[in-house]
């Protein structure tokens, strides 16, 4: 195996450690998943939670890859956005690690892997992102050497309205698997169904969009008595036409001809199957990579780590520190 890149994700609920060869090939990710008893995150529980399993995880990627840390030539971690506690953790661990085995850290921008990873794995060239994730909600396209973001939520993220959701009926978390399911099977039955059978309220407001009406519009619908997979399916419906027409508008802006789907709500099929609809109808090409590499996961952080390195654009101690309020366009793309 030629030399790897490590990298560590942590920046909300999953802690994990993926890796790259230098040559750009990815590597499975080995993560771990917090889920709160009751409620929605809580970040110190989080992080403690990820600090215990770090060794773990390590450990299993070491020895299940084959590799000794001679191997590893850099090591990348989520400097931001995200939860400051758990943040912490990523970047102590990986701080250690590059002390110890002395190779190169690499503070990435947790936002910019996504775009990354789907670029490794599709091979997308110049795309416009939309980033759906539980904290974020994003139209990202690159302009000059910077991702800048054209359009975003207001208030909360796409995935994080679906998991409020979800909490509100008694569904796991995350919901939106649950979601996604409960919609699918009430459309199969109900297959000519529109959503003016449960009207929601449909928020876009030019490039940007917001969820909390229409979490809030969704949660009444049941307590009125609208069966829950009818309200999913129109709540599905709702939300994902609003980031699909919000990502067309960005192509018409850009005059980009790619569409990528980055973040955890991008392993829904129905907002994939938006995508690929609009984008044929205006010839253009929708695009997304593996279900592993949607959600959060190490091996997109080592992939952005391995760019970044090919630029000699690694992290000195002394600028390592965390940002949870790191922005999308806050970082420079040195890389082609």
């Amino acid at each position: 195996m030629s030399g790897v890149i490590i990298g560590v994700e942590s920046t909300a609920h999953t802690f994990s450690f993926g890796l790259v060869t230098e040559d750009g090939e990815p590597r499975k990710s080995y993560s771990a998943l917090y889920r709160p008893e009751e409620g929605g995150i809580h970040p110190r529980e989080a992080a403690d939670h990820h600090s215990n399993l770090a060794s773990q995880l390590i450990s299993r990627l070491m020895e299940e890859q084959n590799i000794v840390s001679n191997d590893v030539k850099a090591i990348a971690y989520s400097q931001g956005p995200g939860l400051g506690p758990c943040l912490r953790i990523g970047a102590n661990v990986s701080r250690a690690l590059s002390d110890q085995w002395k190779i190169p850290l690499v503070g990435v921008n947790h936002c910019v892997a996504h775009i990354e990873i789907g670029r490794n794995q599709t091979g997308c060239i110049d795309p416009v992102l939309l980033y759906v994730s539980g904290g974020n909600t994003q139209v990202i396209a690159r302009a000059g050497n910077r991702y800048q973001v054209l359009g975003e939520t207001l208030d909360i993220g796409i995935g994080n309205m679906l998991d409020k959701f979800a909490r509100t009926q008694g569904l796991a978390f995350p919901g939106g698997p649950k979601i996604e399911q409960l919609a699918r099977e009430w459309h199969e039955n109900n297959p000519e169904a529109n959503v003016d059978l449960v009207e929601l309220p449909y928020s876009v407001q030019g490039m940007d969009l917001n969820f909390s009406g229409l979490l809030n519009a969704a949660i009444q619908k049941v307590n009125e008595g609208f069966e829950l997979g009818a309200v999913c399916w129109s709540l599905q419906e709702h939300a994902f036409s609003a980031c699909i027409e919000v990502a067309e508008r960005a192509l018409a802006h850009s005059g980009k001809s790619e569409l990528l789907l980055g973040g955890g709500v991008a392993c829904n099929e129905r907002i994939r199957e938006m995508t690929r609809i609009m984008c044929e109808q205006r010839g253009s090409v929708g695009t997304w990579p593996e279900k592993q590499y949607c959600i959060d996961n190490g091996t997109m952080i080592a992939e952005l780590g391995r760019r970044m390195l090919e630029t000699n654009n690694s992290t000195n101690l002394a600028s390592s520190g965390i940002n949870p309020s790191l922005r999308t366009d806050h970082t420079v793309v040195t890389w082609d």
